[in-house]
């Protein structure tokens, strides 16, 4: 979708959204690229009836997206087409934190669990997940490459003039995505998280933020179908959410300290960008 170009050196102009760069002629940013290239017009759905206790206004906040994706600015929303819409998460988790939200009518007030039993569905969810990782890993490589000890060479490669035909690959963005959802999920409408394994925000404030990312509780869209006794269907039973916290890069156990928590995330951040 775009082309290696230099990294740039502009910093974030919004809390949630992908920067907006200048880049060499002829390359663009991979989010810029979709958002001016994109041409289809919103899809009019006739969404199905929810049931009485999911009429919470700050639950169904997802489906305006759905609704009307044109109506809102490449900050928020990064793409979208007659299936999907992906966007900026308004409170996110880590320094990159994208949803993944389906269109079908007919799917997105269920629970993943239900939905995802649909095997051409999943399918077809699974596959525009991999599409958006690629966008974000390309993402992360464009914010942090300049930082990463792993993408030396390819940076000195592309410093060349003129540079050579094939880059160095450099470091694997890919891995450092993390795609799935909530075995509890907190909107009513469907919505896959596709964000950095960072856990980096200040939006991160509390015992749940974090368990709800770090546990079984988040659930990889590629272990869909779950089994039938997949232990993850009862989440509340298994107490994910009430377990001690662990670094997600060291395994270090901060028992119910949080703010412990927080000052090792901060550290783990400044190095896990240098890897």
């Amino acid at each position: 979708m775009t082309s290696d170009s230099e990294l740039p050196e502009t910093p974030p102009v919004t809390e949630a959204g992908i920067e907006q760069t200048t880049e060499k002629p002829g390359k663009r940013n991979a989010f810029t690229e979709l958002m001016t290239s994109k041409d289809k017009k919103s899809k009019q759905t006739e969404p199905q009836k929810p049931k009485k206790h999911m009429f919470n206004p700050s639950r169904n906040a997802l489906g305006l997206y759905i609704e009307r994706p044109e109506s809102y600015p490449a900050s928020v929303v990064v793409y979208y087409n007659d299936d999907f819409v992906a966007i900026h998460d308004l409170y996110p988790k880590s320094s990159l934190h994208l949803l993944l939200l389906p269109r079908d009518a007919n799917k997105f007030y269920q629970h993943p669990f239900d939905a995802f039993e649909d095997i051409e569905f999943l399918h077809k969810v699974q596959e525009e997940v991999k599409k958006l990782r690629t966008l974000a890993a390309q993402e992360l490589r464009r914010r942090y490459g300049k930082y990463s000890l792993q993408e030396k060479a390819r940076r000195e490669a592309m410093e060349q003039d003129p540079p050579p035909d094939e880059l160095p690959p450099g470091r694997d963005w890919e891995k450092e995505i993390m795609t799935g959802i909530h075995a509890h999920p907190s909107m009513n409408h469907l919505h896959i998280h596709v964000m950095s394994v960072d856990r980096h925000s200040d939006r991160l404030k509390h015992r749940k933020h974090y368990n709800s990312f770090s546990t079984p509780f988040f659930i990889d869209i590629k272990d869909f179908p779950l089994a039938a006794d997949d232990v993850r269907r009862h989440p509340t039973r298994e107490g994910y959410l009430n377990r001690d916290f662990l670094c997600w890069r060291c395994s270090r156990n901060f028992g119910n300290k949080f703010q412990q928590l927080k000052q090792h995330l901060e550290e783990e951040y400044e190095e896990w960008k240098k890897l």
